[in-house]
């Protein structure tokens, strides 16, 4: 973003992006307990001013990350105080425009399998590239998903693949990459392209966009 701050707390529509996002965990009823995974350095930061500043009732505690994300994940299931048969819900902090229902949707796929991810088909025709710009192959479209957010799973599942990761040294790419990893099925629930990950400038410009049509529907 080259904005000075680090995204989560740009504004959006007069709130920060981070507080977007908690305002629609906080408001829906399947939620019970919010913990906010954030860097060492910011934990003060994030404790004071989104979670104190806009109250956010549900919120347990802020946790500090680690490295990566797979480490700041592993630090929030440490942390948190489900049981095994819980389900725990893990999102993207500037994926402020879920769709309350698609969360209700994921939620009940993962209660029913075990593990469940939010995602899109893939719009276009994607390569695989060698180092020297060679195309290797072209994967069939209709078998490509891109991965969203939430991702959702027993608590039990989601915990056991992350210490067996962590015993390993395995690496993945998303929590449902370590379920697979860990050979537990994680079945697919078709997201929203609204769900965006605001990451770049122009991002923010269409989450702006898109929260406005929302009030115009509203």
């Amino acid at each position: 973003m080259q904005a000075g701050i680090n995204k989560q707390y740009l504004e959006l529509a007069g709130l920060p992006i981070l507080a977007h996002t908690l305002r629609l965990l906080e408001n829906h009823p399947l939620v019970t307990e919010i913990l906010v995974i954030a860097p060492e350095a910011e934990v003060d930061y994030c404790r004071n001013e989104i979670v104190a500043r806009y109250r956010f009732d549900k919120v347990s505690g802020v946790v500090g990350g680690g490295a990566e994300r797979q480490d700041s994940v592993h630090n929030g299931l440490l942390a948190c105080r489900a049981d095994g048969d819980d389900l725990v819900l893990i999102h993207d902090g500037v994926r402020p425009l879920l769709p309350p229902a698609l969360l209700d949707r994921v939620g009940q796929a993962a209660m029913l399998h075990g593990a469940a991810v939010v995602g899109i088909p893939v719009k276009d025709t994607i390569k695989r590239v060698a180092a020297d710009g060679s195309i290797l192959s072209t994967p069939r479209r209709e078998e490509l998903w891109q991965a969203q957010t939430p991702q959702a799973f027993g608590f039990a599942v989601i915990m056991a693949a992350h210490e067996k990761a962590f015993r390993e040294g395995y690496r993945g790419t998303d929590d449902a990459s370590l379920v697979e990893w860990a050979g537990d099925r994680v079945v697919m629930v078709e997201g929203d392209y609204r769900n965006l990950k605001i990451t770049t400038a122009e991002d923010l410009v269409v989450a702006e966009a898109l929260l406005e049509k929302t009030k115009e529907q509203t």
